[in-house]
């Protein structure tokens, strides 16, 4: 491909003869582009997903389009998306190595990614639909949110290389500002894309009649425009997860941005929440255990996620953020230090919890855990009920002792008739 030459949206049929020159996919899937076979298996909100294979193996091609996929044209998107995703995706690999895809190849100007193909990896909120579990899923997320958050802030990056890396990230307008109005503002107004399941109106009417729910909304999107702490992938969720039965990895970092550090952690529980309330339409007589399942997954995801978290402060703290010159050197325990900042790491984290679990059910891009629901009376009593936790959360996210809290909270939801 000339990476001079205008954009161009790929297609199945064109995208072995424009990419045939790409010595690095040649090599992955095979030197004769004719005998390639190329699937488009995009089911995302935003992108075009190829999976290019051939005699050699295969590879993944991503490439962004002009627009929001899933709603089209009328909104317009820019393409420098991509070259956000590839730094992204760059730097997780560094601050946690083999989390995510390997990188092969990046085109800025047709705004695509070659990268490795995962398989036999599914997304993992298929594998949650359908009741299966996954091993090592909790310590794999947990160490990856610990990694990325403490490694990509001032706690250990060089102040410079930091500052320099917001300013890069500052540059992504239009994806962020998604975040802004569709998770943190439209769930609680009557925004023109939202919509809602029939039979949610009472609930709905109770949450934006809430003025202290609002103020705390806001709030977190305050923090989250404003602190720049650590680069957040954005969009962690079940979607954004690949996992086989017992390996996973991170991918779709298009959402990136430096945020505050409770963002990430805050939306993949949010999601395991979502996912524990929709269980009723999907499981049978393994109901109950599955669901203590997903729970365990959030009690040990923030667990280990606490634990690399303090063990990383107390090896790589070489930033200018309490630095050992003011503890350690003086003989001072930095644990109280390490305590208040994971204090602030909650807070944000349960707030943004509860206002994920408002935004799936309530404004653009739902999640199929509910929305593969066909029956709306089915439906509609399991997204209040997580409706109304997603309140409570935002409520008492100052006050929340930890992880088991929040799964007792859910547990007694889980039980109530909220509709």
């Amino acid at each position: 491909m000339d990476a001079r030459s205008a954009y161009e949206a790929l297609t199945v049929e064109t995208l072995p003869n424009r990419l045939s020159s790409v010595e690095v996919l040649a090599g992955k899937v095979g030197p004769d582009p004719s005998v390639w076979q190329v699937q488009e298996v995009g089911d995302g909100n935003l992108n075009l997903v190829f999976i290019v294979s051939g005699p050699n193996g295969a590879a993944i091609v991503k490439q962004a389009l002009p627009y929001v996929r899933l709603v089209g044209d009328s909104w317009p998107l820019p393409l420098y998306r991509a070259f956000y995703e590839y730094h992204a995706l760059t730097r997780q690999a560094a601050r946690d190595p083999g989390s995510v895809p390997e990188l092969y190849y990046f085109d800025e100007t047709q705004a695509l990614i070659v990268m490795e193909y995962l398989s036999p990896h599914v997304i993992l909120r298929r594998k949650l639909i359908a009741g299966e579990r996954v091993g090592g899923l909790a310590e794999f997320l947990g160490r990856y949110c610990a990694r990325t958050a403490f490694r990509g802030s001032e706690l250990s990056m060089a102040s410079p290389d930091k500052k320099a890396d917001v300013a890069l990230f500052a540059g992504n307008v239009e994806i962020p500002a998604i975040t802004e109005s569709l998770v943190f503002t439209d769930p609680y107004y009557d925004a023109e894309m939202n919509n809602h399941t029939d039979g949610l109106d009472p609930v709905v009417a109770k949450l934006r009649a809430d003025v202290g729910l609002k103020v705390k909304a806001q709030q977190a999107l305050q923090r989250f425009v404003s602190n720049t702490e650590t680069m957040v992938h954005g969009d962690l969720h079940s979607g954004s997860i690949m996992s086989t039965g017992s390996d996973s990895r991170v991918i779709d970092p298009e959402f990136a941005q430096y945020g505050p550090m409770g963002f990430d952690i805050g939306m993949l529980c949010a999601n395991f929440l979502m996912a524990y309330f929709s269980q009723p339409a999907h499981r049978g007589d393994d109901l109950a255990a599955y669901q203590e399942w997903i729970l365990g997954v959030i009690t040990q995801v923030c667990a280990v996620f606490e634990s690399e978290f303090r063990h990383l402060w107390k090896t790589e703290r070489t930033g200018i953020l309490y630095p050992a010159a003011l503890f350690e050197d003086q003989g001072h325990d930095s644990s109280p230090a390490c305590d208040a900042v994971l204090a602030g790491v909650w807070r944000d984290a349960w707030a943004v919890c509860g206002i994920e679990m408002h935004r799936r059910c309530l404004s653009l891009a739902h999640n199929a855990d509910f929305e593969e629901i066909a029956d709306t009376t089915v439906r509609a009593p399991l997204e209040a009920r997580n409706l109304m936790m997603g309140a409570a959360l935002i409520h008492a996210a100052d006050t929340l002792a930890g992880a088991e809290d929040v799964c007792n909270m859910a547990r007694e939801f889980n039980g109530k008739d909220v509709l």
